[in-house]
């Protein structure tokens, strides 16, 4: 499991373009990013429901799958809500809703400076994180409140360490699937 970084982030980058994912994926890492890559459809859809991103970059023209059924995906069957920032080349409004009827949470047409994505990535992740902020989270008879931080069982209050409530947190938004 990758550690995230607080000022930045975790980014799954799907893009079927080499010269693209090379020059967004270097920035990024550059700025302290985190960054892994998928150069089609089925591997993005199969990197972002195995792991936890704090956000998907996701091309809409992509061989094996485009990118309007991963993002359909992510949200209906797998039930992620991962923020998704569409980056294309299609540009009419037509393009924008249906992608943003997809499921994505923000839209970027190519050409693009790579300082407007990452500031876009940062208003996702920010706006990612006060909503995940305050949850309750729950697996079988044990609830975790991550404004509270309280932890109880079958009733009980648990007391744990900080960084155990951390690793809880995080295995429980990733329930039933394995973390590793």
């Amino acid at each position: 499991m990758r550690v995230r970084d607080e000022q930045s982030g975790l980014v799954l980058l799907v893009e079927d373009n080499r010269q693209i994912a090379e020059m967004v994926g270097e920035f990024l890492e550059r700025r302290g990013y985190s960054v892994d890559y998928a150069a089609d459809g089925v591997s993005g859809l199969h990197l972002a429901v195995s792991n936890s991103y704090d956000v998907v970059v996701l091309d809409l023209m992509l061989p094996g799958m485009d990118g309007l059924d991963v993002c359909r995906k992510l949200r209906k069957d797998a039930k992620k809500s991962t923020p998704v920032l569409m980056l294309t080349a299609r540009d009419t409004l037509e393009d924008k809703l249906v992608g943003l009827e997809a499921g994505a949470d923000d839209y970027l047409v190519k050409p693009f400076e790579v300082r407007e994505l990452e500031a876009r990535l940062r208003a996702l992740i920010r706006r990612d994180r006060r909503q995940v902020s305050t949850e309750v989270l729950t697996v079988g008879d044990m609830t975790l409140d991550t404004a509270t931080l309280r932890l109880t069982r079958g009733g009980q209050e648990l007391t744990v360490s900080p960084i155990g409530l951390k690793l809880l947190a995080i295995l429980m938004r990733e329930s039933p699937r394995v973390v590793s």
